[in-house]
């Protein structure tokens, strides 16, 4: 049974964050055609909207964790616990951006799903990079903004 729920979760998540991080950054991309504010801080709104996704994303994994572990008894965290939700916050920060301070484990099916997480995390960073990289571009590029040298 725990193979089989851990696939299922995994995919779940994957397909939640990739579909969160489509739609957050559908609408990062657009913003700033949609703002009346100076052009500099249309940039750093759109970083602002693409950092939340991120957040939004890992606290989805931190949901799991914690649901997983309280509800069904699925595995759970060790370590150097605080014993709030903060540490589930904490250890899926940790672990969607790969940073793997070490502090906190996971057991049971909780850990198949941080590896899926870090491997899900990496790639969602990546895009949001490009995007990123994208958007300044244009933004730069129709003049709204400091021409590179």
């Amino acid at each position: 049974m725990g193979i089989g729920v851990t696939i299922v979760v995994s995919l779940l998540l994957v397909s939640a964050t990739i579909i969160m991080h489509y739609e957050l950054l559908q609408f990062a991309g657009t913003l700033p055609n949609r703002l009346t504010v100076p052009a500099r801080p249309r940039i750093i709104i759109v970083i602002g909207v693409v950092l939340a996704a991120h957040i939004l994303e890992a606290s989805l994994y931190a949901a799991a964790y914690y649901v997983l572990q309280t509800q069904f008894g699925m595995g759970s965290l060790g370590g150097h616990l605080e014993g709030d939700l903060l540490d589930y916050f904490y250890f899926s920060m940790a672990t969607y951006t790969t940073l793997g301070i070490g502090d906190l484990h996971p057991s049971g099916v909780m850990r198949l799903i941080a590896g899926v997480e870090s491997l899900n995390g990496l790639v969602l960073i990546g895009w949001s990079a490009s995007f990123t990289y994208l958007t300044m571009e244009d933004f730069w590029g129709r003049g709204g903004g400091e021409k590179r040298a």
